[in-house]
């Protein structure tokens, strides 16, 4: 296995940022599951990672699937008290570093919740404020 892959694995449900980063590249692309958007950037993407990690709980990987730059990586998890799986999809660029994160998410109820969850915490965070209005800029 990939050794970003093998480090994400273990970091990315412990919700720590500063852990989540350095895995990432700085032109990094993360697609939710929650709305049709995108967020772009090392720090704007750990940060969201790193607020994900914190909803979730009982979170563990069931299969991991791919080698070279594509992986595909089945989780299980709950968001409060409702079940939830998803696949989180992963490209990685030259250097190793994650340029692409995708995720995949069921059932429906478990992703408003997920959406509910998240949109609570980042009204508390002021580092999106600035993430924002980067997006508003263009970068």
């Amino acid at each position: 296995m990939h050794p970003t892959i093998e480090t994400m694995m273990e970091v990315v449900a412990k919700g720590d940022d500063a852990a989540i980063a350095p895995l990432m590249a700085e032109t990094v692309r993360f697609l939710p599951p929650t709305y049709w958007a995108v967020w772009q950037g090392r720090d704007a993407v750990a940060a969201v990672l790193g607020h994900v990690g914190q909803v979730f709980s009982e979170f563990r990987y069931r299969r991991v699937m791919g080698e070279g730059r594509d992986w595909a990586l089945e989780f299980q998890c709950k968001v409060g008290d409702l079940d939830a799986v998803g696949v989180d999809l992963i490209t990685l660029d030259d250097d190793g570093l994650i340029a692409e994160f995708e995720v995949a998410m069921r059932p429906l109820k478990s992703v408003a919740a997920l959406r509910e969850a998240m949109n609570e915490r980042v009204k508390t965070d002021v580092r999106f404020l600035e993430f924002r209005k980067a997006l508003q800029a263009g970068g």
